[in-house]
């Protein structure tokens, strides 16, 4: 009965590190962060993007093509932004404009593609496994 009761103890714990160690490895990697849209003067929309580079490099290149999604759920466009650099444990702020459709008209922004992932002095990765989408707008950013 004893044996048993440690047994089920020994789990029990096992089990509560299991988020702890999840927590540590969602610390890093690359964030992207849609923070804000707002109306441009040119009657599109203006979309604020923070990364957050928390990986071990730098990185020369980042290109991601998003498609723009109407508030039917619509693919609207095709827009391709460049947000290299990347420094090594910064957060950098990029404001990248959306023409021809106003904010309210966007119901969500699809990661369509990671066209380039480029390390400092490296090859192109595959950035997806490293990669969070978040928004703090009306807007959606998903994968």
């Amino acid at each position: 009965m004893v044996f048993q009761h440690f047994r089920s103890l020994i789990a029990l714990v096992a089990l509560s590190l299991v988020p702890v160690t999840g927590l540590a490895q969602d610390a890093s990697g690359l964030t992207v962060e849609l923070n804000k849209t707002e109306a441009s003067d040119s009657g599109g929309c203006s979309a604020f993007f923070l990364f957050r580079n928390d990986t071990d490099n730098s990185f020369d290149g980042f290109e991601m093509s998003l498609a723009i999604l109407d508030t039917q759920g619509v693919i609207d466009r095709l827009l391709s932004i460049d947000a290299a650099p990347l420094p090594v444990s910064r957060t950098t702020l990029k404001l990248f404009e959306i023409p021809q459709i106003s904010c309210g008209d966007i119901s969500e922004i699809l990661l369509h593609d990671l066209t380039s992932c480029r390390p400092q002095n490296g090859e192109e990765i595959d950035c997806f496994p490293i990669l969070t989408l978040r928004s703090k707008a009306a807007v959606a950013l998903v994968k």
